[in-house]
């Protein structure tokens, strides 16, 4: 008989107060029973609307069946034919606005914990079966691909399983792209996402590593040295900053240094070797996953008071639910419909103050979401000696510069087709550096489908 509560089987996770005192995965799985529990649930629709919400086609219903049937290693090899990173995904996918939102149990109730479900399969497996990856025959084919985040390790995975030499280049000196220096540890561990990678690396997948492609080598140089294609996921590692007064005082950071210097550098540890602003009152500048990670950061490294300052309302807030009510139980300060105008500084150069207007929300713009309007003379000042600017990232514009017929939009990003395929022939490209910064899954469903381009290219060239 199916399981037909309204509601998921709750998740354990770390106290509020012991968590933000520390650098340890919050959430903490489901058991065997849970997880087993929560599988009752799944109806196993004829439709599977879910598969069709996943941006890799996950066979979710025919996995969820498995761990209904307590047979765990099952569930794990179906979740790996369409997905490299499982444990990953399982993680920190917005699973409520993708498979969980088409799911026929939200329509009364709670949707089925996808997420969840995929996070205690791939950690189960990694923790029950030791058997050794099996590494395919060569097609005799080599391809090159540039970046080691979710969308090149995707690509990189895809085309290794069908026999392609993968070469992976990483401007970084580790792999992981994101997942390494974004997300932090506390949300996602970075034992886990090495893991993958070595998986990916049992499969004979070369990651090179300390390589910045468009400097110490181009794209052409790539195709010179017999690679037969070339995907670019390079993702969205340029930080964008709001251009007002101040911006360049000590103690302002963008996220994307502020969260590297904790995550890849390790900064929060005593022996770190990194240097990182131990602040008392930091701002973080934003509403997203991102703006989220660093202040819940901030607040682990010790920092007395931390706010988010956002411009909307909580309503139109982007960050997931589940990280923004993480956020508030953590004792971070939400500041709403408030925009930072000027950054104030000591005579020493360092910032000790933040001018803010307040806002209110008008018609709705372009995104759908409302306006924000400035109130007129509703200017104040808050006491801060450190700044996050979280307002979103853009691509890097070296390889663009460097590799020419590579056409970009606006924003600077890359323009493809639908299949990955950039202006550039045999050249590919897929997640953050296509589409801006955006989701893991988003970046790993396009990697999918470039390798899957990518091989009907070359194959259709070898004929």
């Amino acid at each position: 008989m199916p399981n037909m509560s309204l509601k998921k089987v709750e998740m354990p996770m770390q106290d509020a107060f012991e968590r933000r005192n520390n650098f340890e995965e919050v959430t903490l799985g489901y058991t065997e029973e849970m997880a087993m529990e929560e599988a009752q649930r799944c109806l196993n629709c004829k439709t599977r609307p879910c598969v069709s919400g996943c941006p890799v086609s996950v066979k979710i219903p025919d996995f969820i069946l498995e761990v209904k049937e307590g047979n765990f290693e099952k569930a794990y090899h179906i979740l790996h034919e369409t997905s490299s990173l499982p444990a990953v995904c399982g993680r920190v996918c917005p699973q409520e606005t993708q498979c969980e939102k088409e799911c026929v149990r939200g329509i009364k109730g709670e949707a089925v914990a996808i997420g969840r479900l995929e996070r205690f399969v791939a950690d189960w497996y990694r923790e029950h079966v030791k058997e050794k990856v099996q590494k395919p025959a060569s097609n005799g084919h080599k391809v090159a691909v540039v970046g080691a985040g979710p969308a090149g390790l995707t690509c990189a995975g895809d085309l290794a399983k069908k026999g392609y030499q993968v070469s992976v280049f990483e401007a970084l000196h580790v792999a992981g792209g994101v997942l390494m220096y974004g997300i932090p540890e506390f949300r996602l561990p970075k034992a886990i996402v090495q893991h993958e990678i070595n998986g990916l690396k049992e499969m004979g997948v070369d990651i090179q590593t300390n390589v910045v492609i468009g400097r110490s080598e181009s794209v052409d140089d790539l195709f010179d040295a017999g690679y037969e294609s070339v995907f670019i996921g390079s993702g969205a590692g340029l930080p964008n900053f709001m251009n007002m007064p101040g911006e360049n005082l000590k103690g302002v950071y963008s996220a994307n240094e502020f969260l590297t210097r904790c995550n890849l550098m390790k900064a929060y540890k005593e022996d770190s070797e990194t240097p990182i602003q131990h602040a008392k009152n930091a701002v973080v500048v934003g509403g997203g996953n991102v703006a989220m990670d660093a202040a819940r950061s901030a607040k682990r490294l010790g920092v007395e008071e931390v706010t988010i300052v956002y411009r909307r309302s909580m309503e139109e807030l982007p960050a997931r639910k589940e990280e923004v009510e993480h956020a508030m139980e953590e004792g971070i300060i939400f500041k709403l419909l408030t925009n930072p105008v000027r950054v104030l500084g000591d005579e020493n150069g360092w910032v000790k103050g933040m001018e803010c207007v307040s806002m209110e929300l008008g018609e709705p713009d372009a995104s759908g979401r409302r306006r924000p309007v400035e109130i007129k003379d509703s200017n104040f000042i808050m006491d801060v000696d450190c700044m996050i600017m979280a307002i979103g990232t853009s691509p890097n514009p070296l390889i663009r510069s460097t590799t020419e017929g590579l056409e970009t939009n606006r924003k600077g990003c890359l323009v493809t087709d639908e299949h990955g395929l950039t202006t550039r022939e045999g050249v590919y490209a897929g997640g953050d550096a296509v589409t801006g910064a955006a989701t893991v899954i988003l970046a790993m469903g396009a990697g999918k489908e470039a390798a899957k381009a990518m091989d009907a290219y070359i194959q259709n060239k070898a004929k």
